[in-house]
């Protein structure tokens, strides 16, 4: 059966904001990856995550239950060249199906919140090397201005709360810190107890035409809920935002955490 991210799978693609250089140092640093380490992407998307990590991987398995966003992916990574990933339909379930090697690092954008993050650690830790451990990215975000959910409302209804954070819907979307202390509180009753949280602050700045292919990315706005209407909610949505924004642009303040989770030194 399909998720609520097949339709949105190519704005995902096209319109999601990577994460920081700074990210991917931290990591180099951390795990020492020198292009001789395995990668898990858990929840991987189109590749967010297992794209940038490719060129300091030996491999990267990338994991997502929604084949259209494997197919992004894979287009992603022909389109640059990265053949050492991996795409595989699966869930943070069935890790131990995987049949997977040794794991040098597991990282895990959005999806973290999604899965049982009890029972995710714990299998982790079978299949994560001694000096193996866990990367969270969580972004938290400002809300999005509020004619954007006016607009929707109009054509999907009324916000009942998850018009900005879906059951479904990735960090990537405006969180908050408090679901930062949850990450930090999951791990840190795990295997992988020891725990440390870095941020980078940055400002993105929007056209009109990148927050409408944002919100089409969105699994609570993505194109299949609107049907033969997406063009329609498209245009008045353009409208609206150039009444709200008249030079075309916008500017969002967005924090980027990585929470790292080790073992223990022994």
């Amino acid at each position: 059966m399909s998720t609520p991210y097949a339709s949105a799978a190519p704005y995902y693609a096209r319109y999601r904001p990577p994460y920081p250089a700074e990210l991917y140092a931290l990591l180099v640093d951390r795990f020492a990856l020198d292009g001789s380490q395995t990668v898990l992407d858990l929840g991987a998307g189109p590749g967010t995550l297992s794209l940038p990590l490719a060129p300091l991987a030996e491999h990267v398995y990338a994991v997502d239950p929604e084949p259209a966003m494997l197919a992004e992916g894979c287009a992603l990574a022909e389109e640059q060249g990265r053949r050492n990933i991996s795409w595989l339909r699966g869930d943070a379930a069935g890790i131990g199906r995987l049949c997977l090697p040794r794991i040098d690092l597991c990282v895990i954008g959005g999806a973290f919140h999604r899965m049982d993050r009890v029972r995710v650690p714990a299998d982790l830790d079978a299949v994560l090397a001694p000096r193996g451990g866990i990367a969270v990215v969580t972004s938290v975000a400002a809300a999005w201005p509020s004619v954007v959910d006016e607009v929707r409302a109009r054509f999907l209804g009324p916000d009942d709360g998850t018009a900005t954070r879906s059951a479904d819907e990735p960090a990537d979307e405006p969180a908050d810190m408090e679901e930062l202390r949850d990450v930090e509180e999951h791990l840190a009753k795990s295997a992988f107890s020891r725990v440390e949280t870095t941020t980078w602050e940055r400002s993105t700045r929007c056209t009109v035409d990148q927050v409408i292919g944002l919100q089409f990315s969105r699994a609570c706005s993505s194109p299949a809920l609107f049907g033969d209407r997406k063009d329609a909610f498209a245009s008045e949505l353009r409208h609206a935002l150039l009444n709200h924004y008249p030079d075309g642009t916008c500017t969002r303040t967005v924090t980027v955490a990585a929470t790292i989770a080790t073992r223990p030194r022994r």
